[in-house]
């Protein structure tokens, strides 16, 4: 599945930060929200209008920015 036809970069939308097509809920929210240890049903209940498949899109959208550039970290 592309991510691309889940997420949308618009400067109009939330100052041009990544966001789900047809929303304003950004992706760092549902990576945010991930990373805090909520379940992608418990992030469906907090946001109805996101699917399934755009948290998956939002965890490709960002796995594919890692590949973009590498962040050295100290040892």
């Amino acid at each position: 599945m592309p991510w691309q036809n889940h997420i949308v970069v618009d400067p109009a939308i939330c100052h041009g930060s990544a966001c789900i097509r047809g929303t304003r809920i950004m992706v760092s929210v549902i990576l945010d929200n991930l990373a805090a240890g909520l379940s992608p049903d418990d992030i469906l209940r907090s946001y109805p209008s996101l699917s399934r498949e755009s948290i998956q899109a939002a965890i490709t959208y960002a796995a594919q920015l890692t590949r973009e550039r590498v962040i050295a970290i100290p040892a």
